[in-house]
């Protein structure tokens, strides 16, 4: 009876019907793409359709016959993709994208563990194929005659399908394919496996962006900028002539600073250290698919980081306005130290576009298995070696030193633990408790070993986590850790960073005024006198930051003194509670301003025509 029924059934059809229903339920359940009213559950319901239908519909377009076997190759593959995008999601909470195919090697998390990111569950998006393996493969069905009527009729429903979808979306969300760095609300409104087909499209088109530019592109970006112009401070000029040294704290989130486990400090060091600095501790991550690298993007050139890849495997070629670029102009020697490969990030030929006179890599340090862990050298032996290379460069010096340790999962030998492990119910929370805490003991030594160098007087030090270390997925055992509730504010607060500036000499303050990643440059510069005349950011400096201006994340999300925005939501920063979307929309208009000036000065490589 069930064969006759299969039989009666085109491989094909039912293939298309099997695909759906697994993408949907992966979309309500494995994306999270939380439905707002009727409209996105339709959307969510009807949007796959036309995607699958016409990705299936190559088995048959230039074919006389069905064949069985191709079709459930066409299934694997869709399938291959709706997992490796699941496996993705749960980790960073977004969705593949070409550009990241292409530096997959680059991406922490999904190697080192992709064990804890796979849930039994998981089992079952391979059950169709297992049907029809079973019911079409093995039982050799035979090849399905095709009538030319057939495939008219086949080839219409998926285009209308594709249409619709696409037309619906637009009407829904007039700025669907404007905000297309929402990756979200893109994949809600026009279905998973249309993304992917406009994705690829977008970026077989970015090398003609920089073909088609010319000087007048790069004036709109100019004029911007110059019309966002930052209030002096009393703080102009306090380390003017001062060495100046970023140490890039690894996945480290603003929730750790003060906070004990077990009646121990997690950050005992840092704790002290802003006692006698100016510490920042409402500065959001502003990262995107390029993670570290992002943040140096951010920091060196006051641009933000690409909606898709990173800028430093993607656009070394371009031209920039760094820190290094700037501060070569006030005698400075710069270089950075890192304990991983030179090519990790394309590091070595995007360090050489900004300016960087040495970069300081793995082949530079005495790397052994017993003092590597997760991505190489640990935090302690590679700030015990620098010292030896810092101390010989030409001074003023802006060096710049980037942790490794508090990486993902977060791995750590009994022996260099400072402090025991959390006791949340989520194990990755409780061992980022101790790689943060060998991560602060490090820089507490690297502290000690510069005063006791001679080079510690006369430096300015800028501490910054430079992304989360705790995803979506294991987040709720943070709240546990703070004892919060689970909800979109304190989530969104968790994307915090800390920021600490220390200026010997200078008496330290905590501000609490937001600002992102990008206000950093501005920071610094704005520290060592230098003005912001002619150095073009989208950065402000975070001393007279206005906190009306909206801090402006890749995916459109924001945050600001009266409102801020998130999943497409509007939320009243006082109370806390959603509210009419029209009164976000003036700072979602800036947010899409700056996003896409941005992106256009990176994609057609503007900056050449500012110099």
């Amino acid at each position: 009876m069930i064969m006759k029924l299969f039989k009666r059934f085109s491989p094909i059809w039912f293939s298309v019907i099997l695909i759906w229903i697994k993408t949907v339920i992966v979309s309500f359940i494995g994306f999270n793409l939380h439905p707002e009213n009727w409209t996105d559950i339709l959307f969510m319901l009807l949007s796959p359709i036309g995607a699958i239908m016409v990705i299936f519909g190559f088995n048959i377009y230039f074919k006389r016959k069905v064949k069985p076997a191709a079709i459930f190759a066409t299934m694997v593959i869709l399938t291959g993709i709706l997992f490796g995008d699941l496996l993705y999601y749960r980790f960073y909470t977004d969705f593949v994208t070409v550009p990241i195919l292409f530096q997959f090697k680059n991406v922490g998390g999904i190697g080192p563990s992709t064990l804890e990111l796979i849930s039994p569950w998981d089992l079952l998006l391979f059950a169709d194929l297992a049907v029809f393996w079973l019911f079409y493969i093995k039982r050799k069905s035979v090849h399905e005659q095709i009538t030319a009527k057939s495939k008219r009729f086949y080839t219409a429903v998926s285009v209308l399908f594709v249409f619709m979808t696409i037309i619906l979306g637009m009407v829904k969300v007039p700025h669907l394919f404007s905000e297309s760095y929402n990756r979200q609300q893109l994949v809600k409104h026009i279905g998973l496996y249309q993304y992917h087909l406009y994705d690829i499209g977008i970026a077989a088109s970015y090398p003609l962006n920089r073909a088609f530019a010319s000087p007048s592109d790069a004036e709109a970006s100019a004029e911007y900028v110059q019309s966002q112009e930052d209030k002096p401070s009393d703080y102009f000029g306090a380390a003017k002539g001062m060495n100046v040294v970023l140490i890039s704290m690894e996945s480290t989130q603003n929730f750790v600073i003060n906070q004990k486990v077990n009646g121990q400090e997690i950050t005992p060091f840092l704790n002290s250290l802003i006692e006698d600095s100016f510490y920042f501790s409402r500065v959001y991550d502003q990262t995107a698919q390029g993670k570290t690298s992002d943040s140096e993007f951010m920091i060196d050139t006051g641009l933000y980081p690409l909606s898709s890849g990173s800028a430093f495997v993607r656009k070394t070629e371009n031209a920039y306005r760094s820190l290094p670029h700037i501060l070569s102009d006030e005698k400075y020697y710069s270089a950075v130290f890192h304990g991983n490969d030179a090519s990790f990030w394309n590091r070595e030929a995007m360090y050489d576009s900004l300016g960087y006179n040495r970069y300081f890599s793995k082949a530079d340090y005495v790397v052994t298995e017993e003092n590597s862990v997760n991505y190489g050298i640990k935090d302690i032996p590679f700030f015990q070696q620098s010292i030896q290379h810092l101390g010989k460069l030409q001074k003023p010096f802006y060096a710049r030193f980037i942790t490794l340790t508090n990486h993902f999962p977060f791995l750590l030998e009994e022996e260099d633990q400072f402090i025991p492990e959390a006791s949340t119910s989520e194990m990755v929370v409780n061992r980022y408790v101790t790689t943060v805490r060998y991560q602060d003991e490090a820089i507490k030594t690297f502290f000690q070993d510069l005063k006791a160098s001679g080079l510690y007087e006369n430096t300015m030090f800028v501490l910054y986590g430079d992304h989360y270390g705790i995803s979506d997925k294991y987040e709720h055992g943070v709240l546990e850790l703070l004892g919060q509730e689970d909800t979109i504010v304190n989530r969104m607060q968790l994307q915090s960073v800390p920021l600490i500036i220390h200026v010997p000499g200078v008496e330290g303050k905590t501000f609490s005024n937001i600002g992102g990643e990008i206000d950093i440059r501005a920071t610094i510069l704005h520290l060592l006198g230098i003005s912001a005349e002619d150095n073009f950011s989208f950065g402000h400096n975070l001393f007279t930051r206005d906190p009306h201006h909206p801090v402006i994340f890749r995916d459109g999300s924001f945050m600001a003194k009266d409102y801020f925005y998130k999943a497409g939501k509007c939320f009243n920063s006082e109370s806390e509670e959603e509210t009419d979307i029209t009164s976000c929309e003036p700072l979602m208009d800036i947010s899409r301003k700056e996003l896409g000036l941005s992106d256009d000065i990176v994609h057609g490589d503007l900056m050449r025509f500012m110099e």
